[in-house]
């Protein structure tokens, strides 16, 4: 089928799929490019193809066909590609790994996109997703992961009431701090951990603190104040996952 209005309801409902509120009502988000597409159809997760006109495609999945004008109504960013698909909506996955990742109120998507793809690289079972998380199926989120975020398994916790659960567990519970903090260089390889990455601005939250069995820091040049929590992240994955 070819679309050619924005005013179609098929369409007005694509569209709606850019908040977060329709994409939990319908458990589904949109994908944009062909790398993106292929990553959601490998894993599975690949429900529709919408294509611009005059494309083919060899994936086995519904496929429908837009104009370039309803093209550029469905997209988010200024040049899109001609590439569209609908994706199911990843389930929480409730067994848990040794390896968890625990995001308490990470907001940047790009940021969220970044810690995805080192989860996957380092070996992270699950990432726990902490209130005021941004939405991992956000459009921004998941052009930053590159399509890992097909890779990787989420649960979405109230942290106050989740990490007592992982203690009783015999989870190691490692916070982020540069006060009182070990050298994550010289950490002790861990079989059953459970990281905590906070807010960009805040860092974690102080109620939270109580609940660590010990602090990690990253040692670096001293007139530099601060990393980004994806590249901080990234380099703590790096070092447990020895």
């Amino acid at each position: 089928m070819l679309y050619t209005s924005t005013s179609n309801s098929k369409i007005k409902d694509l569209k709606k799929l850019q908040l977060k509120k329709y994409r939990e009502q319908t458990k589904t988000f949109l994908v944009e490019g062909e790398h993106l597409v292929e990553e959601a159809y490998k894993a599975g997760y690949l429900k529709e193809l919408f294509l611009l006109e005059g494309m083919e495609t060899e994936l086995n999945v519904p496929t429908s066909y837009l104009t370039r004008e309803v093209l550029h109504f469905l997209t988010e960013v200024e040049a899109p590609q001609p590439v569209l698909g609908v994706c199911r909506r990843k389930e929480n996955q409730l067994e848990l790994g040794n390896h968890i990742l625990v995001l308490d109120g990470i907001q940047d998507p790009g940021n969220l996109g970044t810690i995805i793809r080192s989860a996957v690289a380092f070996h992270v079972d699950q990432i726990v997703l902490g209130n005021g998380t941004v939405d991992p199926f956000n459009a921004k989120v998941i052009r930053s992961s590159q399509g890992m975020i097909f890779k990787t398994a989420f649960l979405e916790e109230d942290l106050m009431a989740f990490l007592p659960k992982l203690k009783e567990r015999e989870y190691a519970i490692l916070g982020t701090s540069v006060i009182d903090g070990k050298d994550v260089r010289n950490i002790e390889k861990m079989e059953k951990f459970a990281i905590i990455m906070g807010n960009e601005g805040n860092g974690m939250q102080r109620e939270l603190y109580p609940l660590c069995d010990s602090f990690l820091y990253i040692k670096m040049n001293e007139e530099c104040e601060s990393l980004n929590v994806g590249v901080a992240t990234s380099i703590i994955l790096y070092e447990l996952d020895k």
